[in-house]
């Protein structure tokens, strides 16, 4: 009967839905408590459906739902409770995926690390990229596999029973007491994964690799799936120009990064790096069988970055995480030598993870001298050459900069870039992202596209719709949000000059280096550090407040950038590195910028804050 209920509530609902719904992929950090994220979200969303209350205004203010569409959002919160009540089971027991693999790999790695047996069962055909033999060898998980016809057929089991149905419909699962997880398969859209109440111990784990690895449905998908509930039909199947968006795209990343090998597109930046990091891995475990591998990392990069290498270094033997340091008071050509000579001893692997420019100080290192640190031969403790290095370049505050093509000043190391498409690429309109290697990395490119394959964590076909669009203008919005961010700087300097502002040089300008990204050190005052510390903190967030309040239309207390307009404020240390060791952490004002935005109006609130310190 409450699933009845239910669907003739979101039927309702989805009449009403506020278009941030749907085109939104950041969220606002003032409203936004991440420990109660979903839990609060659907809290409020319940009082909504005890009350009928479907009006657009109720439900715009319903508190933020997950960070970005990797780990969530409004529709993907609302199509998960709405399936969790039409099978009587707990909203936080569904989970969704834009990909159909990720969710089974969230569910072996969990069991790897808790040394657990686990069994797949399917009906149908499993997808081809579904490769076992790879999961098995280069992930490390350990599985059965194993075709039945119905679910009749499925015994006791010792460890966990995985069911994938290829079945698409949500309103009547088959979930008997033998299945652990039920996986229904919808079709191009992706998967919906439920777990039974004796292994609620998993969700966490399952969101998370939703949040590192892969996506949630995205909020268009999630909708089709929501109407397909609430009016009772089948999947439509519609006309998409994803083919000719697809080639378009190709096209013009080409164009942007310079580089002619065949760039591959992923449902996310995370996707993306997920893609790159599984496909070394597994063309060194093919060439260098039995060497350690090292990822070189930052220790105080993009939080999500972090993370995920530290998770791979978890579940895949003989794979280690070294720190990189880059920013500050170190130099990230004098770490990189230093790492490589000690990795190089140890006869390892050296895979380097960096950003430029850094992120969140803006800081460039000195390009020929990186180049002749990662071409530099070196040799093991026992005198053989040693293993050359992979440079992976994130280049996201800086996707126009050519760094890889022929003559370019990566070409000749073994180097692949990538970029989160949620920034720049697509101005914020989506979180698809992208990589390209140079002609030196080109093998490796095709083991990266066999792993984002077969995690099927390509771009969806609205994804390339919106790159098809938006890459165009890419460089002109940089440029042009570049002007408006230099200005700001400038003004900020001769308006409060005890302030220490990370921005890229006019000199390095000028080489093409253009962020619309800028890191504010307030200047403080205090007997103690502590004091200090603190009195910073809290300017941090008198600042930022006093721009969202004075300027609410178009200042956003947000972790993005490259976005189409206003200007995004956010504190590093709170958001983008949450998981990043707490020494390592910047509490420092980062702002960004767009082409288009009333900079005047947010030089008076500026001029307004410095009065009032």
């Amino acid at each position: 009967m409450e699933g009845t209920t239910a669907l003739t509530y979101i039927k309702n609902v989805l009449e009403n839905i506020p278009d941030n719904w749907l085109r939104l992929t950041t969220h606002r950090l003032d409203i936004y408590n991440e420990k109660l994220a979903k839990v609060q979200f659907l809290e409020h969303f319940e009082i909504l459906f005890n009350d009928n209350n479907t009006t657009t205004s109720s439900l715009e203010i319903l508190p933020t739902a997950y960070d970005y569409i990797r780990l969530g959002h409004p529709l993907s919160c609302v199509l998960e409770w709405t399936i969790a009540k039409i099978n009587d089971l707990e909203p936080e027991n569904v989970i969704s995926f834009s990909s159909k693999v990720t969710p089974i790999l969230a569910i072996l790695r969990k069991n790897l690390l808790d040394q657990k047996n686990t069994q797949i069962l399917y009906t149908g055909e499993l997808p081809a990229f579904f490769d076992a033999e790879i999961v098995r060898n280069v992930y490390g998980y350990t599985f059965e596999l194993k075709k039945i016809e119905s679910t009749s057929e499925i015994t006791k089991f010792d460890g966990s029973t995985i069911f994938i149905s290829q079945d698409s419909d949500l309103q009547s699962i088959d979930f008997t007491s033998n299945i652990d997880f039920f996986i229904s398969f919808q079709e191009t859209l992706g998967s919906i994964v439920m777990t039974n109440e004796e292994n609620a111990h998993y969700i966490s784990e399952i969101q998370h690799v939703r949040r590192r690895e892969t996506i949630a449905m995205t909020p268009a998908d999630c909708l089709k799936v929501l109407k397909v509930l609430t009016e009772k039909t089948a999947l439509a199947t519609s006309e998409t120009t994803v083919e000719t968006d697809k080639t378009d795209v190709l096209n013009a990343i080409t164009t942007i990064t310079g580089v002619d090998t065949k760039p591959l597109v992923a449902s996310s930046g995370l996707s993306i790096q997920y893609a790159i990091m599984m496909g070394l891995i597994h063309d060194a475990m093919e060439n260098y069988p039995e060497k350690a591998i090292k990822f070189i990392v930052p220790p105080n990069c993009y939080g999500g970055t972090n993370d995920q290498a530290r998770r791979v270094a978890a579940c895949v033997e003989n794979v280690a995480v070294v720190d990189l340091p880059v920013d500050g008071d170190n130099d990230m050509v004098k770490s990189v030598n230093t790492v490589l000579n000690k990795v190089a001893e140890e006869d390892a692997i050296p895979f380097i993870i960096a950003e430029i420019p850094t992120n969140p100080r803006v800081e460039v290192p000195d390009l020929i001298a990186l180049k002749e640190a990662l071409e530099k031969q070196r040799k093991t403790s026992k005198g053989e050459t040693a293993i050359e290095p992979v440079f992976i370049l994130d280049q996201t505050f800086c996707p126009n900069v050519l760094f890889l093509g022929e003559g370019k000043i990566l070409s000749t190391v073994k180097a692949i870039s990538y970029a989160s498409g949620s920034k720049f690429p697509s101005g914020g309109l989506c979180t698809a992202g992208y990589c390209v290697g140079n002609q030196k990395a080109a093998a490796l490119m095709e083991k990266i596209e066999k792993h984002l394959n077969l995690c099927d964590n390509e771009a969806t076909a609205l994804q390339y719709e919106i790159l098809a669009k938006q890459l165009p203008s890419m460089n002109q919005r940089i440029a042009d949000a570049y002007k408006n961010t230099r200005e700001f700087v400038t003004f900020i300097q001769e308006t409060l000059p005890a302030a220490k502002i990370n921005f890229v040089s006019e000199e390095l300008a000028a080489e093409g280096f253009t962020p619309s990204v800028f890191s504010l050190d307030l200047p403080t005052k205090g007997n103690t550090d502590e004091e200090r510390e603190s009195y910073k903190r809290k300017l941090n967030h008198k600042l930022i407040n006093m721009m969202i309040t004075e300027i609410p239309d178009e200042s956003k207390y947000c972790v993005s950038y490259g976005q189409l307009k206003g200007c995004y404020w956010t504190i590093p240390a709170t958001s983008t590195q949450g998981t990043t060791k707490e020494g390592d952490k910047d509490y420092i004002a980062r702002v960004a910028l767009s082409p288009k935005m009333d900079l005047e109006h947010h030089q008076e609130v500026f001029m307004d804050f410095v009065e009032e310190i």
